[in-house]
């Protein structure tokens, strides 16, 4: 189970690689002009994201970001191009559009009256005229059209008002009394980038495409805040929720039910335990695409994918052997199978999943490719990202999947004359004879007869994956002259269900040990200055940062970024459902709490020699900064060297906000650099 911490018949084979021994020299960048990557460049990095391509093939829109330097904020609009990547153009302000069935509108998401995040539809002919969809008091999720393009459905939260029958007092004339308490009943009442929510339930709303008044199509008992999927008929809704008597505390159940929105009829069309999500309809109707598994106790396995017909008959089970995670399912056009992509060790590639044949890999290389948008011809489009390549939108034809296209290159004019560090792959054999899977980023003039200091960058989750994408971070550390090292320790996912659990009631452990395996591994290489090595991570990486300088004493300086300290005290004070926590023990703490002191980094502050820099948001609700202060007052209190660094503005991490990114980027190598031992001056 993932979490967060802290198809056509056989398609060809199409090869994307990177060589991860040397990078290219940009077209256009002379031998002998190329610079290092600076850290003010990043200012200038866009991104894109969400594309999607028109029903008649002819235009792509997609999403694409920038770093508003002013308002320290990130920001997007939308923007549109021909489908060869000609005319290439802003369109509007807004984000994550959507066509319209017959192809003439889009729909999308912006800022409107009376506040905060509005549904609009743009018209695509010549005139543009766009209307204001929505006036609502909750920001719409998950957007979609009905398949006849009348109307725009969305999930949006209903608030529920808690107000108990107290009779106060009458109130002196001009009293200023404080004003009421909050009323928390329910499980889950705050959340990380939002703070304490609204108590209440997501449902499923329609609205008309020309404006109107929205209709909530849901019963309000349950919640409905997932993706959902209309049959072609646009009679039927299908979603996936858990309706169970203690539906809140059981978040690994869920089925798949369809509604009825006419009627209101509702018929459940998956029944086992475990949950059930992402349905996705086929285009012909017949099929149901879903994704699950059967009850565990396990912290970590796989998605499995599975079709079952609409009537709830004839199921299948696509990936009984795959032992990866499927996600973004998308249906072949003529229904004959589900395309979906899944990680695999560092990278992400499509693969097809045929209603009868065997799985196939549809696109192959050291890559992360995310599927945005399929059209009925079989036209589609994506976005890719590899070691020296930030992401751009890319398109191929599911009849030839070979030949992928790069559309964009929108951070050309930033880094065409950047010489990036070469990334070397290194796979290394655990204590107990795990593959494990790391990468080593060197410095861009990295001369081989030089040694060089070591940063071990520590990934969270634990449950996540380090993958081959471009990083600014990593690249701009490297540009200042050190070897980053990153690496995917047991826990990590992409490597199967058994290398995902394998920190099952045992993090953190034997994932150390994997780090610090890639440690010797990197210095094995030869190049590694072992006086100076540095170990820094966020979240879950702040558990094993925190974790490792409590074990060892081989690094000369450490960096604990948004970290859990203090498992007992941790789980009372973190954001969603604390029952998920809760589970990631075997017992409760007050049944037996030697599992989480065990656990627990705090208890090996004993241990501690190396200086080590503390990192957190202010407004933290998964890592709370109580965390951060427990562990920092420990350390002080033996005597170990510290510092707490307390980002204002940012919830969990360090880096939402423009500067704080470079804030983080630089207090790192200060604290670094303060504990570098260096080569005695020449005489």
């Amino acid at each position: 189970m993932k979490r967060t911490l802290l198809c056509l018949a056989a398609a060809g084979v199409m090869a994307w690689s990177v060589d991860i021994g040397a990078q290219s020299r940009p077209a256009g960048a002379p031998a002998g002009q190329m610079k290092k990557l600076q850290l003010e460049q990043f200012f200038d990095m866009e991104t894109v994201s969400n594309p999607r391509i028109s029903p008649d093939g002819r235009q792509i829109v997609y999403t694409r970001g920038w770093v508003d330097r002013v308002n320290d904020r990130r920001s997007s609009g939308l923007w549109i191009m021909n489908a060869d990547g000609s005319k290439n153009r802003f369109l509007t302000n807004g984000s994550g559009a959507i066509w319209s069935p017959d192809g003439t509108r889009i729909a999308f998401t912006r800022d409107g009256e009376p506040a905060g995040s509005q549904i609009w539809v743009r018209w695509m002919d010549a005139d543009g005229a766009t209307t204001q969809v929505t006036r609502l008091e909750q920001s719409p999720s998950n957007i979609a059209w009905t398949p006849d393009g009348k109307s725009i459905a969305f999930t949006m939260l209903v608030p529920k008002r808690e107000s108990w029958p107290i009779r106060m007092p009458a109130r002196p004339e001009g009293a200023k009394w404080v004003e009421a308490p909050r009323i928390v009943e329910s499980l889950t009442y705050r959340q990380d980038r939002q703070g304490f929510i609204d108590q209440g339930l997501d449902q499923i709303y329609i609205v008309p495409a020309e404006g109107g008044t929205e209709r909530r199509i849901t019963d309000g008992q349950y919640d409905y805040g997932g993706a959902f999927s209309f049959t072609p008929d646009g009679t039927e809704v299908v979603f996936s929720a858990g309706r169970g008597p203690n539906w809140e505390r059981e978040y690994r159940q869920s089925e798949v039910y369809a509604l009825n929105i006419a009627t209101g009829g509702l018929r459940q069309v998956t029944s086992r335990s475990g949950p059930d999500t992402s349905p996705t309809v086929s285009p012909d109707g017949r099929w149901i695409a879903y994704l699950g598994y059967d009850y565990t106790t396990d912290t970590y396995i796989d998605n499995e994918l599975y079709v079952v017909g609409l009537n709830g008959r004839d199921l299948r089970h696509m990936t009984p052997a795959f032992d990866r995670s499927p996600a973004d399912l998308t249906w072949a056009p003529d229904s004959s199978g589900i395309y979906f992509t899944a990680e695999d060790s560092g990278s992400r590639n499509l693969h097809l999943a045929p209603l009868d044949g065997a799985i196939t890999m549809v696109t192959k290389g050291v890559h992360l490719i995310t599927l945005g948008d399929v059209n009925r011809s079989g036209q589609a489009v994506g976005t890719l990202t590899s070691f020296h390549k930030p992401g751009d939108i890319i398109s191929f034809s599911l009849s030839n999947p070979g030949v992928l296209k790069p559309l964009t290159n929108v951070n050309e004019d930033v880094l065409g004359d950047v010489k990036l560090g070469d990334v070397e792959e290194l796979w290394y054999t655990s204590l107990d004879n795990f593959r494990v899977q790391g990468w080593l980023i060197k410095p861009p003039d990295f001369d081989p007869s030089k040694k060089y200091p070591l940063m071990l960058s520590i990934h969270g989750g634990p449950h996540s994956m380090y993958g081959v994408g471009f990083n600014f971070a990593w690249q701009e550390h490297a540009a200042s002259g050190y070897l980053v090292l990153y690496t995917n320790p047991r826990g990590s996912t992409g490597y199967g269900s058994a290398f995902g659990n394998a920190i099952k009631y045992a993090y953190p452990s034997k994932d150390f040990d994997d780090l610090m395996k890639g440690v010797d591994a990197a210095i094995a290489k030869g190049h590694v200055d072992t006086r100076n090595l540095f170990v820094y991570g966020c979240s879950g990486g702040g558990v094993l940062t925190a974790w490792t300088v409590g074990h060892t004493n081989r690094f000369a300086a450490a960096a604990s970024q948004c970290p859990v300290i203090n498992w007992i005290s941790f789980v009372g004070n973190v954001d969603g459902n604390p029952l998920r926590w809760y589970d990631d023990f075997e017992k409760f703490p007050w049944v037996d709490p030697s599992e989480h002191l065990r656990r627990s980094p705090l208890m090996y502050v004993g241990n501690v020699k190396t200086p080590t820099m503390l990192m957190t948001g202010v407004l933290d609700m998964r890592t709370p900064i109580s965390q951060t202060e427990e562990f920092y007052q420990a350390l002080k209190a033996v005597g170990v060297p510290t510092a707490m660094l307390r980002f204002n503005g940012e919830y969990h991490g360090t880096s939402s906000r423009p500067s704080n990114f470079l804030r983080t980027q630089l207090y790192l190598r200060y604290w670094f650099e303060k504990y570098t031992t260096k080569d005695p001056p020449a005489k």
